[in-house]
């Protein structure tokens, strides 16, 4: 069959209508096509007309800068970044302390003071919770318990975070074994991650700071020592001289 015959006999279309509905296919199938066309861009995404992260995203919700918690836990004082480098040795005692895993070789606490007064220390512990992350500070007390938590950021969905009067079980806390979730730290239904997450934090963040006071301590008795050394040799020293210059040994240094 011709393929004249095969439009009038087979379809029954004569040559102007084939060419419409030829038309009309070809209009369809361009729009089509623009619809399963992939972007020029594929890694780009569109705008989100949101003007705070989402709970879900990367970065999370963010309640409270760092300068923002600062000026909560210590009004009117002045508070100091420091910075600390921990030996191998040091991270080991950590990690044992407080019965998880700490590798950090450099931490910056902020020393709080008020009159001259040290009135606490305030840790930003940053660690994931079940895929994402959040950030925590504490503030550990001149007699090293918790003073203060508060979550700077969350970027696990909102449903995972405690409400704020769980947090109230944290401050008067010490590094001992109540120190745990189902000891004197309560569970949260819905949250268990979120709580053993902060939990973990509260211990890594007591322990850093017994071991950062145990090397302050140290370095205390170190130096003193070094200073009775000194003045041991500086006193033989001057023994010595006055006998060069006297030929004999003056009363009261024998």
């Amino acid at each position: 069959m011709s393929f004249k015959n095969f439009n009038r006999g087979a379809l029954g279309i004569t040559p102007s209508k084939f060419g419409l509905v030829l038309f009309v296919l070809l209009w369809v199938a361009s729009g089509i096509g623009a619809f399963a066309t992939p972007s020029a861009n594929p890694g780009q995404t569109s705008p989100t007309l949101c003007t705070q992260p989402l709970p879900s995203s990367p970065a999370g919700t963010v309640f409270l800068t760092r300068d923002e918690a600062l000026a909560l836990a210590f009004p009117k004082c002045k508070v100091e970044r420091t910075t600390a480098f921990l030996t191998d040795v040091e991270a080991k005692r950590v990690a044992k302390l407080a019965k998880l895993d700490f590798s950090d070789s450099v931490v910056y606490p902020y020393r709080a003071t008020k009159e001259d007064k040290w009135v606490g220390t305030a840790y930003f512990d940053t660690h994931r919770v079940r895929s994402l992350r959040q950030t925590v500070m504490v503030v550990v007390k001149p007699d090293t318990s918790i003073g203060r938590v508060e979550v700077l950021s969350f970027a696990e969905p909102k449903d995972y975070l405690p409400r704020e009067k769980w947090y109230a079980q944290f401050p008067g806390r010490k590094l001992d074994d109540d120190l745990n979730v189902n000891r004197k730290i309560r569970g949260v239904t819905g949250a268990t991650l979120t709580s053993t997450a902060t939990t973990a934090c509260c211990r890594r963040v007591l322990a850093l700071d017994a071991v950062l006071r145990e090397a302050e301590a140290k370095r205390v008795r170190d130096e003193e020592a070094k200073r009775v050394r000194e003045a041991e040799a500086k006193r033989v020293r001057d023994k010595e001289a006055k006998k060069k210059r006297t030929g004999s040994i003056p009363a009261g240094d024998s």
